[in-house]
């Protein structure tokens, strides 16, 4: 578990650990202590390493800022790694991330310099996003929501097995092997990141504590000793081609397909099939709002916004229902505070004031859009 490695005149002790193994935390804390490193390089970025030290930054969340700059999605699919981290910690009587807590405590003990070495997790997640199809992002969703009960036959022996991949990878297993992007950006990108960070640290003693998933690549990349360019490794690529073209394509279809109605079939059929639209798009929004528990308000906005948003490539649906939610169930410092215990039930979700508006703006948006997929055939079938 413990790789000693020469590089650049350094002298680097590299951990591989599991996040939720008591050995694992142990292992961390007494290595550091033994060895006195000038540096300690953790497996955290700036954003996650900071919310290790702070244990009130839930209270500074702002999710109407959240909402506005399009980041719902982003924070959901963290909450739900979080929880799966904790509910398996809690399992096993040790808190998540507590090897990174024990080298950061061992670290401040001996006054050695603490680096978070990894790339921060909204570009990793967005570089995922941006790198899959709709299909994939579906699949993807789902693969994390039946993750819940992943952990009910999970043996402590089935943890330490687990030192051997990261934990998203574990959660998603099986869309990992038909979307190599998933790979790619979750464990290749960040093992050269972490190996550049780890390399580059001051002092002649580095001990580096990552999980045990990336010890192998980040070993390769410090053998062959090449500088690697965070910068590029940093950058989250633009939305694609296709994706721009069909944002603006597929509302200019629906307006084509509305004049085609009335001037083909008239206007009795033209004006069916705005209201064919308007009734798909607005029932299957306002149902995802209701499973989503929304407040009756909520659930009337996403009814009354998604026949608009669904024609205007600017706005979603789940934006706007998003909001109403948030102002009419406005999250009180309790919701905030009590977001760690929430997530580790699925109840937990849906009662959160703050974690049931990241469901509504989730459902209304895939409700909308299976409102939309609805209506285009059944207005089609008008003028055929």
């Amino acid at each position: 578990m413990i790789d000693s490695i020469a590089c650049n005149g350094k002298e680097i002790l590299l951990i591989g650990t599991a996040h939720v193994s008591r050995q694992s935390a142990q292992l961390v804390e007494d290595t550091i202590l033994e060895q006195t490193p000038d540096t300690v390089c953790v497996e955290l970025c700036a954003t996650r390493l900071a919310s290790l030290k702070d244990v009130d930054r839930w209270r500074n969340m702002d999710i109407v800022k959240v909402i506005k700059e399009k980041k719902a999605l982003l924070l959901f699919i963290n909450l739900l790694l979080a929880s799966f981290q904790k509910k398996m910690a809690d399992k096993f009587g040790i808190k998540p991330g507590q090897e990174m807590i024990n080298a950061i405590n061992a670290a401040e003990k001996i006054n050695a310099l603490i680096v978070p070495s990894d790339r921060e997790i909204q570009i990793t997640l967005s570089r995922v996003w941006r790198g899959m199809g709709f299909w994939e992002k579906l699949k993807l969703m789902f693969s994390l929501v039946f993750s819940f009960g992943a952990t009910d036959d999970i043996s402590e022996e089935d943890i330490e097995k687990m030192k051997q991949e990261d934990i998203l990878q574990t959660l998603l297993a099986d869309v990992k092997k038909t979307h190599p992007i998933i790979e790619k950006s979750l464990i290749n990108e960040r093992d050269q990141y972490l190996a550049e960070k780890i390399r580059s640290a001051p002092g002649k003693k580095i001990v580096a504590v990552v999980g045990a998933a990336h010890a192998p690549g980040i070993k390769r990349y410090l053998a062959e000793n090449e500088r690697i360019d965070l910068d590029e490794l940093n950058i989250v690529p633009p939305a694609g081609r296709i994706g721009k073209i069909l944002k603006w394509a597929i509302p200019a279809a629906i307006f084509i397909l509305f004049a085609a109605g009335f001037l083909m079939e008239g206007k009795n059929a033209g004006t069916d099939m705005i209201w064919i639209w308007i009734a798909a798009n607005g029932i299957f929004a306002g149902i995802g709002a209701i499973l989503a528990m929304a407040h009756p308000l909520t659930i009337l906005s996403s009814i009354i916004a998604a026949p608009l948003t669904s024609l205007n490539p600017m706005i979603a649906a789940g934006w706007v229902s998003g909001l109403v939610e948030a102002f009419t169930r406005k999250p009180k410092v309790k919701d905030l505070e009590s977001i760690p215990q929430d997530i580790v039930s699925i109840k937990g979700f849906w009662r959160n004031n703050v974690t049931r508006i990241l469901l509504v703006v989730i459902f209304t948006n895939l409700g909308s859009t299976i409102g939309t997929m609805t209506a285009v055939p059944l207005m089609l079938k008008l003028i055929n």
